[in-house]
């Protein structure tokens, strides 16, 4: 019943959650607060979290349908410009503040040890609601696409999963060369698996079928044989 503005990311992470952390500190906080304070940029690194499980290189059963759920809720967010819809009474729900503030620390630390590689650049690409809507399409593609029913298939989860997370920390950062990265590897992991979706049809849903289509392709593409 109640959505809350995003507010385009315009300073660095660990700041924002160390800003977050100070606001709270001494009284207790609900869950519509902290979504206020922690904004976009919270959510967004928590949608990189969840896919990092994915990368490893062989698909695990049913936890791309329960990961993948509520990193669709959030790219739908960002591509409506809005915090995802709860209900006001989860909203309204106090946390303990100095809970919140161990965890808001921790993930201070951790960011301060990977903001070197990632800075603001190509802000165009971060400036306006409206070219943030884009990326958060890019965004619900990709786990659309981390979610297809292929189970067993090499690189079939780790290639959006790649793709998520540059778009999340690309957008959370402010870094368009991330965001480009994470666009280009939105596009090789849709291509990838709606490959992969018509062989499995082609072979009637049948993993190791599809698993020898695809190496059979790939020996012809580059004229090579495994046997």
């Amino acid at each position: 019943m109640t959505a809350v503005q995003f507010r385009n990311p315009e300073v660095r992470l660990s700041e924002a959650l160390a800003t977050t952390r100070r606001a709270i500190e001494g009284h207790q906080v609900t869950l519509r607060e902290l979504l206020v304070l922690v904004g976009e940029q919270g959510l967004l690194v928590f949608c990189a979290i969840l896919a990092m499980p994915f990368l490893l290189p062989v698909s695990l059963p049913f936890m791309s349908t329960a990961l993948g759920a509520p990193m669709l809720l959030i790219g739908y967010a960002v591509t409506m410009n809005r915090v995802p819809w709860l209900p006001d009474r989860l909203l309204d729900h106090s946390l303990p503040s100095a809970t919140v503030q161990h965890v808001l620390e921790r993930a201070v630390k951790a960011f301060d040890r990977f903001e070197h590689l990632v800075r603001p650049r190509l802000l165009v690409l971060t400036a306006t609601p409206r070219v943030n809507t884009v990326n958060g399409i890019a965004l619900v593609i990709v786990v659309i696409a981390l979610m297809a029913p292929l189970p067993l298939i090499p690189l079939v989860n780790t290639l959006p999963a790649i793709g998520i997370i540059l778009l999340c920390l690309g957008m959370a950062e402010r870094d368009g060369a991330l965001l480009l990265l994470g666009h280009l590897m939105t596009l090789v992991s849709v291509l990838y698996v709606g490959t992969l979706l018509y062989f499995a049809a082609r072979a009637g849903s049948d993993p190791q079928a599809t698993l020898d289509m695809v190496i059979a392709l790939v020996e012809k593409l580059f004229g090579g044989s495994t046997g």
